[in-house]
């Protein structure tokens, strides 16, 4: 056997149809003869065959076969083409594929010698020289064997050098079966490894003439051609690994930093939950570390000194306190609290609203192109504040919404909502008109619409308040100073309010006497929420309980506001008699300076 190293053999034969068929007979004996001297395998020496005349075929390709049976049955199969002798067709054939790592080939860098064997018997009918040139540059050594009428200086000009050991001429089919126990002395040649001291760490490959040395997997051939060193896989960054890659005899593995898990793609890192463990008592809510974990208590908390247990530092925030309005946290405790110019409930948390009486209000709200859409919904929370005020009911207090522009809309009347959560979810839905500001128009509308009694308004003989809020941030287009005075004529109490770029001029027109106390005004819209505490007294009278509080005079109750009501006319008759008095004694002082002033002159 062949015992030098592997090999990558490729047998190119002639089977043009000036060979016989007893003599292609011969042939596929001498492939079989050296085949059978060979160690073939995937790792020692390959085989392949290739036939050509006019064409070039493929018998089997490097990778096909690896047993010495498989090859022999495929070379008595041979079918032979029987046409022209195209020899260098076949070289560039065995060039440009069947010496392709594709086709089975190992790779150069490998250092396993690519052998062709070229037998012939005639002259080629096509050039041979350039292109056997480039096959020989290329790496693959070339023996030409020529039989009988073979043309020798073709086979020269084939041939790799020197020519002495790679031309061969027989001369008849009958003797290259000898010819062929000759040639595999050629192709074997000397065990170099065993001749001489190879210095090869690893492993020592033989190769007719010469050596190699190879590394184990996992180790790759120094500088020297001798040594191994191992292979880093890590080194090139293509790992992929998340956190740490660490190499091992030519391969890889992934590991996660302390505190983190593999996942299953052994590439990416999953940090532990070690909450869900179960064990970590926290009270409110553990959080997963690398390191572990901890106790974190929440918003409102503050965690004990146990590392676990959280104890709350505003309360307000740690119980249902239930306070209508706003809770106050205090040391250790909190208490309710309400807007100003209501009262905390006996209960601790409700607060008095507009329950002194109950009114029908229209809102009349100015929606046109100035007011802008951020600041429209301003307006429409500040509806909603008024809303809060009030006791809504159907036989309490009755709220209805106009919106105006260029033209007024009913956004709802006063019999439409019977609660307050119903009128304010209504106000929030309403839709921004934009245009011009007719408030002319918007106060006909009111007086003549809104407070009917076919939109909800209880008749004049129930004697229930009618109050007219105006909101504008603007110049009115029309005039207003008509359906202003009939509106206070016809028993309605206006309030005005304005923003902005409102008219003071206007808004006082609007305002029912005494002006002050019914007008109102704020730079901007994100300030005007303290206007709602200015008509938190004037839109809750104590008056007019409406059709459903009639009470008996002996009741206590209706004594004391009696007496309330009573108190309340007096102390404004005296300050309206104080304010005369002071006017009078002003008057008169200014008379007597008149006299003095005529006195002099005489």
């Amino acid at each position: 056997k062949c015992r030098t190293g592997p090999l990558d053999i490729v047998f190119v034969i002639d089977s043009s149809r000036s060979v016989r068929p007893f003599e292609f007979e011969t042939m596929r004996r001498f492939m079989m003869d050296i085949i059978g001297s060979l160690d073939v395998g995937p790792n020692a020496t390959r085989v392949g065959v290739i036939q050509y005349s006019s064409q070039v075929q493929n018998i089997f390709s490097l990778k096909t076969f690896f047993t010495r049976a498989d090859m022999e049955k495929a070379i008595n199969s041979i079918v032979p083409l029987a046409q022209g002798t195209m020899t260098g067709l076949a070289i560039q054939y065995a060039m440009n594929v069947a010496f392709t790592t594709q086709e089975g080939a190992r790779p150069l860098h490998k250092k396993i010698p690519r052998i062709a064997i070229i037998v012939t018997d005639g002259r080629p009918q096509d050039r041979v020289t350039e292109v056997a040139t480039q096959a020989r540059n290329a790496g693959i050594e070339i023996y030409a064997v020529g039989i009988q009428r073979a043309d020798m200086n073709s086979l020269r000009a084939m041939a790799s050098p020197p020519l002495e050991e790679h031309v061969f001429l027989v001369e008849s089919f009958e003797l290259i079966q000898q010819f062929g126990k000759q040639f595999q002395d050629k192709l074997c040649g000397v065990d170099m490894c065993m001749e001489q001291e190879h210095g090869c760490q690893h492993s020592c490959i033989s190769t007719p003439g010469s050596f190699y040395c190879e590394c184990n997997p996992g180790y790759r051939l120094n500088v020297d051609g001798k040594t191994c060193s191992p292979i880093d896989a890590c080194a090139d960054g293509r790992h992929g690994c998340q956190h740490q890659c660490v190499s091992a005899r030519g391969s890889y593995s992934c590991r996660c930093r302390a505190g983190y898990h593999l996942n299953q793609d052994k590439r990416s890192c999953t940090m532990i939950d070690y909450c869900s463990f179960g064990n970590h008592s926290c009270q409110h809510e553990c959080v997963s570390i690398p390191s572990g974990h901890y106790c974190r208590c929440r918003s409102g908390f503050t965690l004990q000194p146990d590392s676990r247990s959280c104890r709350a530092t505003d309360l307000c925030n740690g119980v249902d306190h239930g306070c209508e309005f706003k809770c106050v946290s205090t040391e250790g405790s909190y208490r309710c609290v309400c807007p100003e110019g209501q009262q905390l409930q006996a209960d601790g948390k409700a607060c008095s609203k507009c329950g002194a009486g109950h009114i029908d209000l229209v809102m009349v709200i100015d929606g046109s192109k100035s007011v802008r859409p951020q600041n429209f919904e301003l307006v429409k929370q500040f509806v909603n504040r008024i809303v809060d005020l009030l006791e809504v009911s159907p036989h309490g207090t009755r709220v209805g919404l106009v919106q105006y522009s260029s033209r007024v809309r009913t956004e709802f009347p006063l019999n439409k909502y019977h609660s307050a959560d119903e009128i304010k979810k209504a106000v929030m839905e309403v839709e921004y008109m934009e245009k011009g500001t007719m408030t002319g128009l918007a106060l006909k509308h009111m007086v003549e619409h809104s407070f009917s009694e076919l939109e909800g308004a209880r008749p004049l003989s129930h004697n229930v308040p009618r109050i007219g809020l105006i909101f504008t941030d603007g110049r009115s287009q029309d005039d207003i100073s008509e359906w202003a005075r009939r509106a206070k004529e016809s028993g309605i109490v206006m309030f005005a309010v304005g923003v902005g770029k409102a008219v003071e001029e206007e808004l006082r027109a609007i305002a029912s006497e005494p002006v002050e106390q019914h007008f109102s005004y704020s730079a901007d819209f994100t300030t005007m929420t303290h206007l709602v505490e200015n008509f938190k007294l004037n839109i809750c009278p104590e008056e007019g309980k409406g059709e459903t509080e009639i009470r008996s005079p002996c009741e206590c109750e209706a004594l004391v506001q009696f007496q309330t009501n009573t108190v309340a006319i007096l102390q404004s008759l005296t300050e309206k008699n104080i304010l005369w008095a002071r006017s009078l004694a002003q008057m008169t002082a200014r008379l007597e300076d008149l006299e003095k002033q005529i006195a002099n002159k005489k």
